[in-house]
């Protein structure tokens, strides 16, 4: 089928703007030539010889599938779309090793597109994903000739994501791992093993020492997993030549950021959205109610970011007319929730104010202020680890919002849940919780987990955050208690009257998180599992609490 009409077809179906008329001329596994003398196969969709803006696309997935899909559109809509496959996969040469090449590929690719014909002097990018990430190591370089970004689920760093807070995303990093994997091995092999569940993956998540989880997963080394299993340490010279964040404030172009809610991302991004906006930039923020993986969150990206590149490329869309996002509010945001909804914002984050919700004995929570109480407890074992449900998961059907009630069942969750909400509470912002636990290990983690509970009782996820304890990191006020801070996933929600909030608190999510062992035995190489007891205080020397920047609230339940 002509590219043309495919790209016509697939306009019409995600409703985006009309395409040009014209043909698109397609060219695959051109040999990009790097400094090192590495090939790099690269693929390009023309709209004819004419020079016209191009829109560079750097993937470790592959060129086919949505990348052609997208490579059509882009060309339909009078750009030259060059889609190249980053060293050692897709059939370009060398070895992947994640983020060390990107910033040297990405200049010596941009020289070669300087040496074409139909190089126009204007430049645009788009990434998903890891894409991203490609993108951030090359925009600081590409000077004025870049013109726009489209960054979707993606950041600059990726160490603060690998390390949430300084525990390891197991569950990300080796599922990942094992994605990455399966492009080398036979298609039918590769079928086989997704109809069967993934065992092997899922068997990987749960062994030690997690130095042989690669390997239990794929039958191989993988080497950048076990490179960042040893280099943990935030200020570990391996990490310095692979984050891109002290970068961002000296991109100049326009750049759209597209996230979830349920995004691995969602902080580090933001992060980047603050950066932009500090250095006196104006991005463009959408987010919605979408997973890593949401097929809505691929129509969403393709409807900002090719509305983005029209703009901002040319200064007009498809058909010529203005595109508006001149004037359209520089924050699109999805407020989660019965009565929520899209809102258009000024910025990030809205005022708000910060009220905690403290936590109570007998398992209550309100806003109120802590009385004179007994702590609970409930006893952690890395032999049986807490699990994790839903929540922010590369893949998509495995992660956003479930019923928590399983989980919330077992003893080694404790639940501090609100009366019912006389009038709505609207959240937008950071949320974040102050828990002070007292335990008989010096090794663990607290996990602290926000809900919505329905009228049916029903326990939904809004948004969580862990935080690994270590000797040292947080001090001790005499008693053996610790004051930790727990940042959780920012987001915009709104409880209903009627429902109740919910906050859990344990000891792990395994294997979003990878399990504490209690031992304090290095990350890759601890078998050594130890059980024990946490207290959760919340008296008036403890004021246990999770904090919620409220927009729009009536009288709190107290």
């Amino acid at each position: 089928m002509p590219g043309r009409l495919v790209a016509r077809l697939a306009a019409a179906a995600l409703r985006l703007p009309a395409v040009r008329p014209g043909p698109v001329r397609t060219t695959r596994d051109i040999p990009v030539r790097v400094r090192d003398g590495v090939v790099l196969r690269t693929d390009h969709y023309a709209p004819g010889d004419r020079p016209a803006p191009t829109v560079l696309i750097r993937t470790p997935y592959g060129r086919g599938g949505p990348l052609r899909l997208l490579g059509r559109l882009l060309a339909a809509r009078g750009r030259h779309a060059v889609i190249q496959s980053c060293r050692g996969t897709g059939g370009s040469g060398g070895t992947f090793a994640p983020l060390v090449h990107e910033r040297d590929d990405g200049v010596d690719t941009l020289d070669w597109l300087r040496r074409q014909p139909w190089w126009s002097g204007a430049l645009g990018m788009f990434g998903v994903s890891y894409q991203g990430f490609a993108q951030w190591a090359l925009a600081a370089d590409a000077g004025d000739e870049l013109r726009a970004m489209v960054a979707v689920v993606t950041a600059s760093s990726t160490r603060d994501s690998t390390y949430a807070g300084e525990s390891f995303a197991l569950d990300t990093v080796l599922t990942w791992a094992e994605l990455l994997h399966a492009q080398t091995v036979p298609r039918l092999a590769r079928q086989w093993e997704l109809k069967r569940g993934q065992p092997r993956l899922a068997a990987a998540l749960d062994h030690l020492p997690l130095a042989e989880a690669d390997r239990v997963a794929t039958g191989v080394t993988i080497p950048f997993f076990q490179e960042w299993l040893r280099h943990h340490d935030p200020d570990a010279a391996y990490w310095r030549s692979r984050v891109f964040a002290d970068r961002v404030a000296r991109v100049g172009a326009p750049v759209v950021m597209v996230t979830g809610w349920h995004d691995i991302f969602l902080p580090a991004q933001l992060d980047d959205h603050a950066t932009l906006r500090a250095a006196g930039a104006r991005p463009r923020l959408v987010i919605g109610p979408w997973t890593h993986g949401s097929p809505g969150l691929f129509v969403a990206a393709l409807r900002e970011g090719l509305a983005w590149l029209d703009e901002h490329l040319d200064g007009s869309s498809a058909d010529g007319q203005p595109t508006g996002f001149s004037r359209a509010a520089p924050v699109r945001l999805h407020v989660g929730g019965p009565g929520g909804g899209w809102r258009d914002l000024p910025d990030w984050p809205p005022a708000a104010t910060d009220t905690p919700w403290h936590l109570h004995p007998g398992g209550e929570l309100a806003s109120r202020p802590p009385t004179p109480s007994a702590p609970d407890e409930f006893r952690y074992d890395p032999a049986d680890p807490t699990p994790s449900l839903g929540g922010p998961l590369l893949v998509a059907k495995r992660a956003g919002p479930v019923d928590n009630r399983p989980v919330e069942a077992r003893p080694d969750v404790l639940t501090y849940t609100s009366a019912p909400l006389t009038e709505p509470v609207e959240v937008i912002g950071g949320v974040r919780a102050e828990i002070h636990v007292r335990s008989d290990l010096a090794y663990l983690d607290v996990y602290v987990r926000l809900c919505d509970v329905d009228r049916r009782g029903r326990s939904r996820n809004v948004c969580d955050g862990l935080v690994r304890v270590a000797p040292g990191r947080f001090p001790d006020d005499g008693s053996g208690a610790l004051r930790v801070p727990v940042p959780l996933w920012p987001t915009a929600y709104r409880f209903a009257a009627g429902h109740r909030l919910r906050v859990q608190v344990t000891g792990g999510a395994h294997p979003r998180w990878a399990r504490n062992p209690g031992s304090g035995e290095p990350l890759g190489t601890a078998v050594t599992l130890r059980a024990g007891w946490r207290q959760v205080l919340h008296d008036p020397e403890h004021p246990s609490a999770l904090w919620l920047p409220i927009v729009h609230t009536a009288p709190l339940s107290t």
